[in-house]
């Protein structure tokens, strides 16, 4: 009996380290995705702007940059690995990265969508890359307030915190194009 006890503690602090790693991994994802949405927002603002920009510039622009981010983020990924731990990264472990880092891909999507039907001719380009802008920045909220939700503080509060994600989201944007990036 002693013995069964003791492989159900064992059994139920598997599960607690599981859900702690799967919290872990759900965590860095969303700070990936929050990462890039940040980044391709300041690039689809910036594109907006342009003199006549042409459909396949911009989608290169969004497609490159969500490209070189999520590269960028797996050299410093197994870089800092091999700093660590003095190896190099596991096949394991090179997944896990990119699981972490699909976001940074996935968050262009949106724009290459609206920049396709602005190709199409069912939106003016402009159009189409300030609405991408838009989503995400509401995206931006939404995750705040989520987050606020689940803090569980009340809607109000999960108000409060989705306005200041979303504030301190803007902001950044707003220096990445002062600064001409």
């Amino acid at each position: 009996m002693v013995a069964s006890g003791r492989q159900g503690a064992g059994a139920t602090q598997d599960t607690a380290v599981t859900a702690a790693r799967a919290g872990d991994i759900a965590a860095a994802r969303l700070k990936e995705r929050i990462y890039a949405t940040i980044t391709l927002t300041a690039v689809v603002v910036a594109l907006s702007e342009t003199d006549h920009p042409e459909h396949l510039e911009a989608a290169l622009t969004v497609a490159v940059t969500a490209l070189g981010v999520w590269l960028a983020t797996l050299v410093a990924d197994e870089q800092s690995h091999r700093a660590l731990t003095r190896r190099n990264a596991t096949w394991a472990e090179i997944r896990s990265a990119l699981h972490v880092s699909s976001p940074l891909l996935l968050t262009a999507v949106g724009p290459l969508v609206l920049i396709g039907l602005s190709a199409l001719g069912a939106l003016g380009l402009e159009t189409a890359l300030l609405i991408s802008a838009g989503v995400e920045v509401a995206t931006l909220f939404l995750w705040g307030w989520r987050t606020g939700l689940r803090m569980g503080n009340g809607p109000l509060s999960a108000v409060i915190s989705g306005l200041i994600d979303t504030v301190i989201g803007v902001g950044v944007v707003a220096v990445k194009i002062l600064a001409g990036h």
